[in-house]
């Protein structure tokens, strides 16, 4: 440990003398009260720390304390259902010793010390194991089974192991490493957040990230392991997509990070993650979600530690092997305070303010996502996949977190404020969209969801973009310029996006759609437009085509229970070929 003393104070960013032996990313405790803070530019004994907790009150001369330790989180059972702030520590446990106000200088461990946990060891005295191995497992709630693995850098034969319920920090296993020394494992680990988890081998995406919105899984899936964007503009619906791919993603494990957003916002995701019940195992979504909160109200220097603190946890539950789905949002508000840091080290700016090193910083977030296969003996396979929110100011993609970020990312959902204001959620634009995942998840979709539904998926696109044609030619010369052929695609297309893309997150049975229900409603739409354009063609009547009664059942298939599905879909497409086949016979006649 060294001692300095402070010599400025500037916002969030306190400078100090006498810090000749602190390293870089060192933690340090800033004055009397004890604020916590990292370095994060030395020059010579002078350290820039930037203090994760309000400044103000601070002065020239108090001491500054390293700890000799880089910023870490704590690993281990208790993280599953838990709310942290950016530096993980835990708001309830602030709130029982503090009051609704945190108080400065505020030190509470991120893992309850006093829980025991029921330890179910998965190896035995004389068993050799190395970094990574599963030594045992705890229930941490209904649907986690935390599994306790052996810390990296550690390896040895097992002496001793036992069951029985132990705190976070007692032993549970004694190993004798290759040195001759004996080594005690408990069930809590450090990892400093700044450095990502190692693993074996990174594999290739091979399937999607199942979220249940349709316009998202048919159009412009994200692979797990994959990484997306959600840029857009304030109310097209970044919070409720990033919440409804919380609630829905065929993930074993959420993370997610409110960084920089307003307050309301977390409220909402703690009111409704308790009450909503994941379809997949039947309990409440708590269950399997760590939520770190860091509101705009938040000290802005801590915005930058929390999405680094997510990403840790989330690569803590993937090197179990679990799938891991991780939200960030937003990242223009971590983007805001690098760029407030930065102006206080008065480094050179780079585009609009932000640092030079934006782009670099982006990336090493990013990249840390990925399908792996983890470190230890049994070659498991983990994936973490990451979301992240991007808040440009008045929806311009032009400006530079939003492009820093697309030269990362695979997946790009596009939010349209003209959608939002017109009352299509998700307001995700299709024409500005994309998805590189796509060719990669082709094999998938055929083998587990139908082998004609990547065609059909490419025929609905290229509809929509015929359509954006078509609608530049009826604003010339109106719509009944158009031939029926063209009609009848403009009314199928009305209906991919007022019956398929068109989704009610706040409907209970809208809110998700399961691969096969988006695979008959798609091709319940398509099946309409290749019929009638047939029916068109033997000279059907085009208003009596449009008009269809059976056009309110496809509408409406999207409201169908999950096990009503396919009697309904035979139903409707019986309807379909009827009402048709009776329309052409009329038409016939009347020629």
């Amino acid at each position: 440990m060294s001692q300095g003393k402070i010599v400025k104070v500037s916002g969030p960013l306190v400078v100090a003398s006498g810090m000749e032996h602190a390293d870089m990313f060192d933690v340090v405790r800033v004055s009397n009260k004890g604020l916590i803070g990292e370095i994060i530019e030395m020059r010579g004994g002078m350290a820039s720390v930037q203090v994760y907790e309000e400044t103000a009150g601070l002065g020239p001369g108090e001491p500054v304390i390293t700890t000799g330790a880089p910023l870490s989180v704590e690993l281990g059972p208790g993280l599953i259902e838990t709310m942290y702030d950016g530096i993980q520590r835990p708001l309830a446990a602030m709130y029982a010793m503090a009051g609704s106000n945190i108080t400065r200088g505020i030190n509470v461990p991120a893992l309850d010390r006093e829980k025991k946990w029921e330890f179910v060891p998965a190896v035995k005295a004389g068993d050799a194991v190395e970094a990574g191995d599963i030594i045992g497992t705890v229930q941490e709630t209904v649907v986690v089974e935390h599994r306790i693995m052996v810390p990296y850098g550690v390896s040895g034969v097992v002496q001793s192991i036992e069951k029985g319920s132990f705190t976070v920090e007692e032993t549970v296993c004694t190993l004798k490493a290759e040195s001759g020394e004996t080594v005690s494992l408990s069930m809590l680990q450090k990892w400093p957040v700044r450095r990502g988890r190692p693993y074996k081998e990174k594999l290739v995406p091979e399937m999607p990230l199942i979220s249940g919105q349709r316009v998202i899984d048919t159009l412009f899936p994200i692979a797990k392991g994959g990484v997306a964007a959600v840029p857009g503009p304030f109310g097209s619906g970044k919070t409720v997509v990033q919440h409804q791919l919380a609630k829905w993603a065929d993930a074993d494990i959420v993370v997610y990070i409110g960084c920089g957003e307003r307050g309301n916002e977390m409220t909402d995701v703690l009111n409704e993650f308790p009450e909503l019940v994941d379809p997949k195992t039947g309990q409440s979504l708590m269950k399997r979600t760590v939520l770190i909160a860091n509101t705009s109200d938040m000290p802005v220097a801590a915005r930058e530690a929390s999405i680094y603190t997510g990403i840790t946890i989330a690569e803590y539950f993937r090197d179990m092997g679990y799938s891991v789905a991780l939200m960030a949002d937003s990242t223009s508000r971590w983007a805001e305070a690098l760029r407030e840091m930065s102006g206080r080290l008065e480094e050179m700016p780079g585009e609009e303010g932000y640092p030079a090193y934006l782009g670099s910083r982006l990336a090493s977030f990013y990249e840390r996502a990925g399908r792996v296969v983890s470190l230890g003996k049994d070659g498991r396979v983990g994936a973490l996949s990451a979301i992240g929110a991007v808040s440009p100011p008045g929806g311009d993609t032009s400006e530079p977190v939003s492009q820093a970020t697309l030269r990362i990312v695979k997946v790009f959902w596009c939010l349209d404020s003209a959608l939002a204001y017109s009352r299509h959620f998700p307001a995700i634009n299709w024409l500005q969209s994309y998805s590189l995942y796509v060719d990669r998840l082709t094999k998938w979709y055929e083998d587990n969801v139908s082998p004609d539904f990547p065609k059909m998926r490419a025929e609905t696109m290229h509809l929509l973009q015929e359509e954006a044609e078509l609608n530049e030619i009826v604003q010339l010369v109106g719509v009944d310029a158009l031939s029926p052929s063209d009609r009848i695609k403009l009314e199928a297309c009305k209906s991919i996006r007022e019956d398929y893309l068109h989704q009610d997150a706040f409907n209970e049975v809208d809110t998700y759609t399961s691969m096969n229900k988006q695979y008959k409603l798609l091709g319940l739409i398509l099946a309409y437009y290749h019929q009638s354009t047939q029916a068109a063609a033997a000279g059907a009547d085009f208003n009596a085509l449009v008009k269809l009664p059976v056009r309110e059942a496809i509408g409406r298939f999207k409201y169908i229970e999950e096990a009503r599905i396919d009697q309904a879909y035979e139903d409707i497409m019986q309807e379909l070929t009827g009402s048709i086949s009776a329309l052409t016979g009329q038409g016939e006649k009347d020629d």
